[in-house]
């Protein structure tokens, strides 16, 4: 008896027991994708099958550990990313030429048939399942958003009714199995294999059969001989050839992508073993007919590696993961007046906490405060919407704006262009500087150690690292300088060697960290390199000298002298100048800092922070001053800052950075070791760059 128990125990783990450690735990949905994977492990033994019932059952098992991998669609992989299962992907399927990793959303009716897309309502429709992207998440945005589902949030009624309602019944495979939204399909409505209506090409045969007037699909399903049967449902009421789906379509939204637990070794596992599958075609279906897209989507033409630490929000992007949002409309909290600022590192977390406190007026606290250990973990915070705005500097504002965020605000140095409502965008010089007595000149600093305010950021990397490109076109800037301090940088590399991190003498955890922990960071930190000889030449603002001599800056500055500190530049490759001569002597002149926000935030942000300023600004007499840093330099505002002056409201990041300052970057962004993983990830789909 006991015996039977256990054999019955290892059946009902399917082919999880006894897997060896190196081979991929592939999960399956249905009967046929079992036939398919079963297969595919007959010629790549590196692969075993696990059947479960459906797609949320394969991605609690993955969490669990039972299964390591599945190919999900867009709406899934935004489940599959949610902090009870915390999955990511790891794999983009491609579909060609035209599309790469993203494919368009479609409405498709047969053609004669004489209603537009704002004729649905009392419709019958096909779809390819509940939750997914072309089959409902955008098709339902949508026809919300044009105000054709009537629908006040799920405190009114659930969303599935709203739109039960609105058609006159449909096959939603995975909907409720009573509801009006399972009335059409052919078999159990599940989202699996086994209700012959799900997917593409069931979506397809449910319009084929007549069993909908509507169906929802991707530009792919419908085969290039069957075309001409079928038209195309615009967003502005028209129809068109299906041909024509890259002008007229719902939405251009991210591939189908292979999602695995946030395990690195796990992840390279399953991508060369899938890489290594010989004599087996993964993306065709025929062999199981009439079933398709089985494992992968039968349209795939490859798999392509998903940018390293891309969650499932970066893959999806914010427009889309904003749709998945507004489908959901639970009830939102009751609006507050503040906006969230983000402080990188805890010297910035300490000073927001006293702005937050004191910025406590009439309406409430205005200012609330969020912090992270870099910029690129602030970046994400406002981009998922847990934070609202923060100072960042031009090669930041260059990364954020290929994220979809926007300039707000901007850095005034000149308090004479404060109140103006003309006036010029303040800039900076970005300026490299060595010690007077070292003899050194532009053309003598290969070989040299050097001093970066941070990788990625504009006077410290972007400006001197791409001039230094231009002239060697070798992105392996450390065969220029061997050894030096850049924040931000690979653990091991050679530009942490000299970085101080915060002074530990042992197990310093913030040494070449990207924020005020390290205490090479920043303009002042990277003076501060130069300063206590752990390098060369440091690249910096042309106002970071006077700012730490003569006097002045914290108690590693004081004896300082500005003569003791000289000028080097392309311009006058052999000589050195005097720190004054900046205007003469320079790598280029650079947008100052500015405030990033998300595009719907903007006139917030703008309204916060001018009354924030007209009570802490310049002229506060009171203890706390936005732009004034006690405990550190350069604190959420750079310490020179007079005011900040709005940035009209459609201004874009490359509007702001200037055609000089983007033809930098872009000669810099040719090598991709230069390219933020942030940057990698909000770049990655064709459908992601809108900027």
């Amino acid at each position: 008896m006991m015996l039977l128990v256990l054999l019955s125990l290892i059946g009902s783990l399917g082919t999880v027991v006894g897997v060896p450690p190196n081979q991929v735990k592939w999960c399956v949905k249905s009967a046929a994708e079992l036939r398919k994977c079963v297969d595919l492990t007959n010629v790549a033994p590196g692969f075993s099958c696990v059947e479960r019932t459906g797609t949320l059952e394969c991605i609690t098992a993955i969490k669990a550990g039972e299964a390591d991998a599945i190919t999900l669609d867009g709406g899934d992989v935004y489940t599959a990313g949610l902090i009870n299962y915390n999955l990511q992907p790891i794999l983009a399927e491609d579909y060609g030429v035209g599309s790469e990793t993203c494919y368009y959303a479609i409405a498709v009716a047969k053609k004669g048939t004489g209603f537009g897309l704002k004729d649905l309502r009392g419709k019958r429709s096909c779809h390819t399942g509940l939750g997914k992207s072309a089959g409902w998440n955008i098709p339902i945005g949508t026809l919300l958003a044009m105000d054709a589902i009537l629908w006040g949030g799920v405190e009114e009624k659930p969303l599935e009714e709203a739109v039960s309602e609105f058609f006159s019944a449909s096959c939603v495979p995975g909907a409720t199995r009573t509801s009006n939204l399972c009335r059409q399909c052919s078999g159990d409505c599940s989202r699996s294999h086994s209700e012959p209506y799900y997917g593409y090409s069931g979506a397809l045969q449910c319009l084929i059969d007549g069993a909908g007037d509507v169906a929802f699909i991707n530009h792919l399903t419908i085969p290039v001989a069957e075309r001409s049967k079928y038209e195309l449902l615009c967003k502005d009421g028209t129809r068109q050839p299906i041909e024509n789906y890259m002008n007229c379509h719902l939405a251009k939204v991210p591939a189908h992508a292979v999602v695995t637990r946030k395990d690195d070794q796990l992840a390279e596992l399953i991508r060369t073993s899938l890489t290594a599958v010989k004599g087996f075609n993964l993306f065709s279906s025929s062999n199981y007919a009439p079933n398709k897209d089985l494992m992968f989507k039968d349209s795939a033409e490859a798999l392509v590696k998903v940018p390293q630490n891309t969650d499932a929000f970066l893959y999806l992007g914010a427009e889309y993961t904003s749709i998945i949002h507004s489908l959901r409309r639970e009830q939102s909290p009751a609006a507050s007046t503040a906006i969230r600022w983000c402080a990188v590192g805890q010297a910035e977390t300490n000073k927001c906490d006293t702005w937050s406190i004191n910025s406590v007026g009439d309406d409430g606290t205005m200012i609330e405060c969020l912090s992270a250990p870099t910029v690129e973990d602030c970046l994400k915070k406002i981009l998922r919407k847990e934070a609202d705005a923060m100072t960042v500097d031009g090669g930041e504002v260059y990364t954020a704006g290929k994220c979809g965020l926007v300039p707000a605000m901007v850095e005034q140095y000149d308090a004479a262009k404060c109140g103006q409502s003309d006036a010029s965008a303040s800039s900076y010089y970005a300026v490299a500087v060595v010690k007077t007595t070292s003899g050194l000149t532009w053309n003598k600093l290969k070989g040299k150690r050097s001093c970066h305010t941070g990788v990625g950021r504009t006077a410290g990397w972007n400006i001197p690292m791409g001039e230094i490109y231009q002239t060697t076109k070798n992105c392996n800037f450390s065969t220029y300088f061997p050894s030096g301090c850049a924040p931000g940088s690979d653990p091991a590399s050679s530009f942490c060697r000299n970085c101080a991190g915060s002074g530990k003498s042992v197990g310093d955890e913030d040494k070449c960290q990207a924020n005020s922990a390290e205490q090479y960071y920043g303009y002042a930190g990277a003076f501060r390199c130069l300063v206590e000889d752990a390098g060369d030449v440091a690249f910096i603002r042309h106002t970071t000298v006077p700012e730490n001599t003569g006097g002045n800056g914290p108690d590693w500055a004081q004896g300082l002298s500005r003569g003791d500190f000289s000028l080097v530049c392309p311009s006058q490759p052999d000589a050195t100048v005097s720190i004054d001569n900046y205007e003469s002597c320079n790598l280029a002149l650079v947008p100052a800092h500015a405030v990033v926000t998300r595009p719907e935030k903007h006139t917030d942000v703008v309204r916060v922070l001018m009354n924030q300023q007209a009570r802490f600004g310049c002229s506060s007499t009171g203890d706390f001053k936005m732009f004034s840093s006690t405990s550190g330099k350069n604190l959420l505002f750079h310490d020179s800052t007079r005011c900040l002056q709005q940035i009209t409201a459609g201004q874009t990041y490359q509007q702001f950075l200037g055609s000089g300052y983007m033809n930098a970057m872009s000669s810099l962004r040719q090598c991709n070791d230069n390219t933020p993983a942030l940057e990698k990830s909000c770049t990655f789909h064709s459908c992601q760059q809108k900027n």
